[in-house]
């Protein structure tokens, strides 16, 4: 019993290393007489000016947009508020109500407030006849074809909840229907992981419905939030606001839609494959011609066109803002020439006969040529950065060198589709640099430069100390050169973290920059960086038993392999540790050793030299992950044992880290 409860306490340990530590931020707030509730300031004079101008300089009342979006209309309700079980919220419209009139408040920029407006626009929507999209109950669209049997659903959203409230709509207002296949269109998770709220209960119905995807899609759908899980999480948090409050001096809005909903996420495995363009599929009566274009906007991914209806799916690969080549929450850069000719391949494909494009987001455009327009123009802008980074890298800029140079030229600058509401001319062209060239620029100066808080010390000493810095940011500031304050008060909170009146006024420079940014995920990422600079890091950890049914087809090496992402080096140094990890239900046996201060894993027969065995099925392994089984329950269960060394195991979990999604970002 006693080696039973070690194992029980060492694999809830372990089970750590998919969560995080818990670590509360200390309240930093320093008032002023006109921040509100969360400790914002109001735009300043130069800010106002700013989004003035650029109001003056954009069509904003084209109503060609509004039009579209409202194109169509079946039946909306008057507000969309979803709730789980336990009535937690894991979507909400009422959280926008405040987006309301033509005309931005100071503190958001014109351009982003006119986006949060079309994104705000939510119901069902007829696109053709057979063809209907629910739009704004979640971040994505769910898409639904009619078939002689049933519905074929495109891309059944983030949740279980959001899924199961847009097929709601849709069956109150077009009748009940069984669903006869799913597509999924590309592999991140608001696209698929409401799957199981459109599938029937019932197994054997539920093993006829076909599930379609592009090659690749469960190795890339379950892979990208694993190994990098925790880091990616604690930068999504930046990049979406989601400490901040949603008002006109917080999250307005993504630019690709509202918010990803919080809710169960859930996963099914395929039945069969695109991996081909052109690749022909007749399903449910309907005709498909799909177009297969990995390593454009998902590593996995497609888009088709439906012959009979005139209509083209872009899936992802198109949409009504410049799309992300590197997104801030952190991921692999993506290839901007492979995603501009995948656009161009659409054209080739389909752009002859193509009566309407609709997308994964956003709303539909309809005409031939407003179609054929509209995909040269979202194919111009990916390939114009690629090829301009690649012009100005060739004349010796460096990636920040070329961020300031490189604008869109006038025949995409001033469409709407193309501005950058999610995606950055500036942060894509530093994309293209590094997807060709990396991270180093070639100046010996940034080959091996010091870290950010040693650096800033020297800074801040060379420059006369603190307060001198402080009042050079605060003259920045006043004359509105809010880039140069940044970046002077971020050397000096690194330099001396406990100084408020440096850290309120970075804050308050943030605010600034944040209310003139018209990419949503850049004013949330200077929003939230003023919002801890207040009040510390914050925010809630992952509650992995929201993706119960996720993490079951997360494949186990990919388990093991974010496990050895924990090791620590010094704690691993002079081991060598073996262990066996034996899935009685799957009939595997996983061998992990360190070697070298590394965590190694191999499929095959167990290591007879083992220290010591464990015994477990996958289930329980994925319950202990989920937090759904803890020690008390997994030292009886019967699902567990151990065979060796008790003290080898405790060795063994206890050279991992347990990671900490609460970690230091704009102090040190």
């Amino acid at each position: 019993m006693a080696a039973r409860r070690a194992l029980a306490a060492t694999l809830v340990l372990a089970a750590s290393l998919l969560g995080c530590g818990e670590r509360g931020g200390p309240d930093r707030s320093a008032w002023s007489p006109d921040a509100d509730a969360a400790g914002h300031s109001a735009a300043t004079p130069a800010t106002v000016l700013a989004n003035t101008e650029t109001a003056a300089q954009l069509p904003l009342d084209d109503p060609t947009d509004f039009e579209n979006a409202r194109r169509g209309l079946v039946g909306a309700d008057p507000e969309v508020h979803v709730t789980d079980p336990n009535g937690r919220v894991v979507w909400s419209t009422r959280d926008y109500a405040f987006v309301q009139g033509g005309e931005a408040p100071p503190s958001v920029h014109p351009s982003l407030w006119r986006q949060a407006r079309l994104n705000g626009i939510h119901g069902l929507f007829e696109v053709v006849p057979g063809v209907y999209q629910v739009r704004g109950y979640d971040l994505a669209n769910l898409t639904l074809i009619e078939g002689e049997s049933g519905w074929i659903v495109v891309d059944p959203l983030t949740a279980y909840e959001t899924a199961a409230a847009a097929m709601d709509l849709a069956s109150r207002h077009l009748g009940d229907r069984p669903v006869s296949a799913v597509i999924f269109t590309h592999s991140h998770i608001d696209h698929f992981a409401g799957v199981g709220a459109v599938l029937p209960n019932d197994p054997a119905d539920r093993a006829r419905v076909r599930l379609i995807a592009p090659a690749g899609f469960t190795r890339e759908a379950t892979s990208e939030n694993v190994i990098a899980g925790p880091v990616m999480l604690r930068r999504a948090g930046f990049m979406y606001g989601m400490p901040l409050a949603r008002g006109p001096r917080g999250h307005v809005d993504t630019g690709l839609g509202k918010q990803p909903a919080n809710g169960r996420a859930g996963f099914a495995v395929p039945t069969e494959l695109v991996d081909r363009t052109p690749q022909a599929m007749t399903i449910d009566g309907v005709r498909f011609v799909f177009q297969y274009v990995p390593d454009t906007e998902a590593p996995a991914e497609l888009t088709f066109y439906l012959p009979d209806h005139g209509a083209f799916c872009g899936a992802e690969i198109v949409s009504h803002t410049m799309h992300n080549l590197y997104t801030l929450r952190g991921a692999k850069v993506r290839d901007a020439l492979r995603w501009s000719d995948g656009i161009q391949q659409a054209i080739e494909l389909f752009g002859a006969d193509a009566e309407v494009v609709f997308n994964s987001h956003h709303w539909p455009v309809w005409g031939n040529q407003e179609v054929v327009s509209y995909l040269r123009r979202q194919r111009d802008v990916y390939k114009f950065i690629h090829d301009q980074t690649l012009r100005w890298a060739a004349q010796g800029l460096t990636p920040r060198e070329i961020a300031e140079v490189i604008e869109l030229p006038p025949g995409l600058a001033p469409h709407f589709g193309n501005r950058g509401y999610y995606g950055t001319v500036r942060h894509n062209a530093k994309a293209v640099y590094q997807w060709y060239f990396g991270w180093y620029d070639g100046n010996p100066a940034h080959l091996d430069p010091l870290p950010p808080e040693q650096s800033a010390q020297r800074y801040v000493e060379a420059m006369g100390g603190a307060a001198a810095v402080v009042d050079r940011a605060r003259a920045a500031f006043d004359a509105g050169d809010y880039r140069w304050a940044a970046q002077l008060l971020d050397h000096a909170v690194f330099a001396a973290p406990g100084d408020e009146g440096a850290r309120e006024l970075l804050a308050r420079t943030y605010d600034q920059l944040g209310y003139r940014a018209e990419s949503g995920p850049w004013r949330d990422t200077y929003l939230t960086g003023a919002y801890e600079l207040r009040h510390g890091p914050g925010g809630a950890a992952a509650n992995l038993g929201q993706a119960l049914d996720l993490l079951r087809e997360v494949p186990i090496g990919q388990i093991f392999d974010a496990m050895a992402t924990r090791l620590d080096a010094e704690a691993a140094a002079r081991k060598s540790t073996v262990v066996n990890f034996t899935f009685d239900d799957l009939g595997q046996t996983w061998v992990l050793w360190v070697e070298n201060a590394v965590l190694h894993r191999r499929l095959g027969e167990a290591d007879p030299e083992a220290d010591v065995t464990v015994r477990l099925t996958h289930d329980f392994l994925v319950r202990l992950l989920a937090g759904q089984v803890g020690v008390r329950e997994a030292v009886f269960s019967d699902e567990l044992s151990l065979e060796g060394s008790t003290t080898a195991l405790l060795s063994f979990f206890g050279m991992l880290d347990t990671p900490d999604d609460r970690f230091d970002i704009v102090t040190p």
